[in-house]
């Protein structure tokens, strides 16, 4: 299989991978690790001793006489049973002159052809740990290719299961009780904001803190301990907002101690400003019945603690929503309506979802098996 086909296929490259980490996995252990270590480490010092000493050693008598006695020094160290000893054997000779002659490079040539045996047999190792490398890219990539089609295989049981939905349900039996809660909330908690204390907006916010479902944000410490003991804290938050973009000079007109005002407000403009009832609200689609009614719940205690009873009774009402049998269809049928595109629903009306979804199913299994059948290396 070429180079392209493997890279299209990677349940076909981990094979390929597993094989050739086999097949040079049996010849080191063929040979003996140990072995090839020794040769390996005897030959990449000879070879290094070659590279290093060759110009010396041709061009004067003292290069010359260092590079023997290095070289006789590390081949002294080669055990006499080393694979392919003769390689080295050889190889010394062709670096041995007489009184009367020099080495030159065709000599340091000769030298390192005659290792050649030697070090193609040492590469072995380093071929082995390459194979290795190979292998754990090529089991990565069909791990990937798994949860790719596991995330796939989701997406498209999502569109079968939404596909299979009333779209024609009445879904205004949510919608409208949902968006005259919205647009209550939104209402009066836009009045809240504009004509409560800051002081009592920043201490609803920490009393929120006690209802994770409502996801109100966090008022900041530093501002939360400034507005409840500064006179500033009686004003409303659009007040402290128009203060926190006037010039040091200009608030001194208007707070008590200009300094911790723009410590703890203008540090937090940004806070106050973007403070909305967005947390309040309900989502469309809705979420599903039972994280509604608890979230709801504590919209309730929220919600109260600064809207009007008309308010309260309608997140009462939508609470009340997630009781009836209804609820579940209808919210179905939402869904559906927000996430399905008309090209999703026109593949699903020709088959096309269930064919792309049987083939991505297939193609797991064949994935999963390989995973299984491949473990990852220990070593």
């Amino acid at each position: 299989m070429t180079d392209a086909a493997l890279a299209d296929d990677p349940v076909a490259a981990l094979r390929t991978a597993a094989d050739t980490l086999r097949g040079r996995r049996e010849t080191v252990d063929e040979i003996g690790r140990e072995e090839l270590w020794t040769l390996s480490s005897a030959v990449s010092d000879v070879t290094g001793i070659l590279d290093r000493f060759e110009e010396r050693a041709t061009d004067d008598l003292e290069g010359y006489v260092a590079f023997r006695e290095t070289l006789s020094n590390r081949l002294e160290e080669v055990p006499a049973d080393v694979r392919h000893s003769d390689a080295f054997i050889a190889a010394n000779e062709s670096l041995t002159t007489g009184i009367t002659s020099s080495l030159s490079a065709s000599d340091f040539e000769q030298a390192r052809r005659e290792l050649g045996p030697a070090r193609e047999e040492a590469a072995l190792l380093d071929e082995l740990d390459e194979a290795k490398d190979d292998y754990r890219s090529a089991r990565r990539r069909v791990q990937e290719r798994a949860d790719e089609l596991d995330a796939r295989i989701e997406r498209l049981e999502r569109v079968e299961r939404l596909g299979e939905v009333d779209i024609d349900a009445p879904v205004d039996e949510l919608r409208d009780p949902i968006e005259r809660y919205d647009d209550a909330v939104a209402e009066a908690f836009d009045r809240f904001r504009a004509e409560s204390p800051a002081r009592e907006v920043l201490a609803w916010l920490a009393a929120a803190e006690s209802y994770p479902l409502v996801e109100t944000p966090s008022p900041p410490e530093r501002l939360r301990e400034y507005l409840e003991t500064a006179a500033i804290g009686d004003e409303p938050i659009p007040t402290l907002v128009e203060y926190a973009g006037y010039s040091r000079s200009k608030l001194d007109h208007y707070v008590d101690d200009p300094k911790r005002f723009s410590a703890a407000v203008g540090t937090n403009k940004r806070f106050l400003e973007t403070l909305d009832a967005d947390p309040l609200t309900v989502s469309w689609p809705p979420e599903p019945a039972s994280e509604l009614r608890w979230r709801t719940k504590e919209l309730v205690a929220v919600v109260s603690r600064f809207a009007g009873d008309e308010t309260v009774a309608r997140v009462r009402e939508v609470h009340e929503l997630t009781y009836e049998e209804s609820y579940d269809r209808l919210r179905d049928a939402a869904v559906a309506r927000a996430e399905l595109t008309d090209d999703q629903r026109d593949r699903l009306r020709r088959g096309v979802v269930a064919d792309e979804l049987a083939s991505a199913r297939e193609e797991r299994e064949r994935v999963r098996d390989c995973l299984d059948a491949h473990s990852r290396l220990d070593d």
